[in-house]
């Protein structure tokens, strides 16, 4: 079925690479007019051109530069409908909280969590106006359950994610407005390549834990976006939406 957000405007942050991408490509291919916020300005341009759309320079921890992203998506295409708050980090030297330092703990809790507030914060006064929208932040599966490799500030930041999803989703359904948290289990992304890359033994120990067996593919974290998105899910706010390959189901994972 084509068409599911036909003529919507959706701002995707973190768009120019993994799943903002991913999401950003899907988006556009059923209809959505695209606006990606990210701070790689040497693809950015080429990103947006390729799927019709706007690319705004954003550092989603500066509040001005995110109000000015939604406030250009307004000004341009007429309305917020989406928001897909999906910038984040996950740097090597976030790790054991005996090893993670506080400038660490401090940078990743501003990238993924003080980052979706301030999106949030942006966004919601355009859906309210417009009495419709749809709020997506990515949270993580370790939002809900113990990561099986330590990396203390994402675990920490993710679970913020998911619990202001759930207070923002409960506080203006009555209003049109659903906020969702999207948590993807381990996604075949930069991030994850990088990791393996450095750290093969670590990246493995998390592949062992999922089910399925593979990682996910930022398509089908896209699919969820998607539908998290759409008059499909319409009946859906303040859920924990976890698309992770079984690792929450599971007990004990078959080698």
């Amino acid at each position: 079925m084509a068409g599911r957000v036909e003529g919507r405007v959706a701002v995707i942050t973190g768009g120019c690479s993994g799943i903002g991408l991913a999401t950003a490509r899907r988006l556009a291919g059923e209809g959505a007019k695209i606006i990606i916020g990210d701070v790689d300005d040497a693809r950015g341009p080429e990103v947006a051109a390729a799927v019709d759309g706007t690319y705004v320079h954003t550092d989603v921890t500066d509040k001005d530069q995110v109000d000015a992203l939604f406030a250009t998506a307004q000004q341009r295409y007429g309305s917020v409908d989406i928001a897909f708050n999906n910038a984040g980090i996950s740097p090597p030297e976030d790790d054991s909280i005996l090893d993670t330092d506080l400038e660490a703990w401090r940078r990743v809790q501003d990238v993924n969590l003080t980052s979706v507030y301030l999106c949030c914060k942006a966004a919601l006064p355009y859906m309210l106006e417009q009495g419709r929208g749809s709020i997506i932040n990515t949270a993580s599966f370790v939002a809900v359950m113990g990561a099986a490799t330590s990396q203390i500030s994402y675990s920490a930041s993710k679970g913020g994610v998911l619990s202001m999803s759930r207070e923002l989703g409960v506080q203006f359904a009555r209003q049109g407005v659903r906020v969702n948290a999207l948590c993807p289990g381990p996604v075949n992304t930069p991030l994850l390549q990088e990791l393996f890359a450095s750290d093969p033994e670590r990246a493995a120990r998390r592949l062992v834990h999922v089910p399925m067996g593979r990682f996910a593919e930022p398509e089908e974290m896209a699919n969820a976006v998607l539908f998290l998105a759409s008059d499909e899910s319409s009946f859906i706010t303040a859920s924990t939406f976890l698309v992770d390959g079984g690792i929450s189901g599971a007990y004990v994972t078959p080698l």
